[in-house]
């Protein structure tokens, strides 16, 4: 094949990426994000319909051309919105009010084993600004009892289980009430039985509002639970939902 020929192929696929970028903005009727390569083509047909309008002659064929190009860099760089906040440009004052409203749920638990889990509970919302004595302690014990733990405030972390301390892990993660829950694997350190239940638990916790976005490498346990399931795979994400 012509190397030149070659190479405007490659650029053909490479630019075709760009249908998997997708932008804030919504289209016009429809229930889903625009992405670049429709954003691209919007800007190109304007131009070809309004060059007549400009207040100077314009190259059209040039102007297309760079407006069907113009945001190839995102391919690779992209943008990443967190509730409504472009990551790239978040400024360091934020990073607290966001914090609150992410949980975090580790495989590992990273819980403070020389405290009790009462006191880790409590760490957690001074440390995010709770200074009521009375409101903390109606907190930590509301969290308790939702995930079942509510006789298990004086134990220190060695003295639970896996599932026990998964429980005070995601305990911990909703103390704040959160939008959005990341859970790293929670059922990957845990037997099969147990790790069902952690994942009804928090099935029950996404049902009270808030968001939960789990990796696992447990496909088995994916096929029990519906839900949006997507396969990352050669650096892409494949949606591969359950019904």
């Amino acid at each position: 094949m012509d190397e030149r020929l070659k190479r405007q192929l490659d650029f053909t696929l490479e630019i075709d990426k760009e249908k998997n970028i997708f932008r804030q903005t919504h289209l016009s009727g429809h229930g889903r994000r625009e992405n670049d390569a429709e954003h691209a083509w919007h800007m190109a047909i304007m131009t070809m319909l309004l060059s007549e309008y400009a207040n100077e002659p314009i190259d059209v064929l040039h102007t297309i051309g760079m407006l069907l190009i113009h945001d190839l860099v995102e391919i690779d760089a992209g943008e990443a919105w967190v509730l409504g906040n472009a990551m790239r440009t978040l400024k360091r004052k934020d990073f607290p009010t966001l914090r609150r409203k992410l949980g975090i749920v580790f495989q590992d638990f990273q819980l403070l084993t020389d405290r009790t889990v009462h006191e880790n509970l409590k760490f957690v919302l001074k440390a995010t600004g709770w200074k009521n004595r009375t409101e903390i302690e109606r907190r930590i014990e509301e969290v308790l009892q939702q995930v079942g733990m509510e006789n298990k405030g004086y134990k220190m972390p060695n003295e639970l289980s896996g599932g026990e301390q998964q429980r005070i892990v995601i305990a911990r993660a909703i103390l704040n009430k959160p939008e959005i829950i990341l859970a790293d694997e929670p059922t990957g350190n845990l037997d099969v039985e147990t790790g069902r239940r952690i994942v009804e638990l928090l099935q029950d916790i996404c049902r009270q509002g808030s968001a939960i976005l789990m990796t696992t490498h447990n496909l088995n346990l994916l096929s029990e639970y519906s839900g949006k399931v997507y396969k990352c795979e050669h650096h892409r994400l494949t949606e591969t939902t359950n019904s």
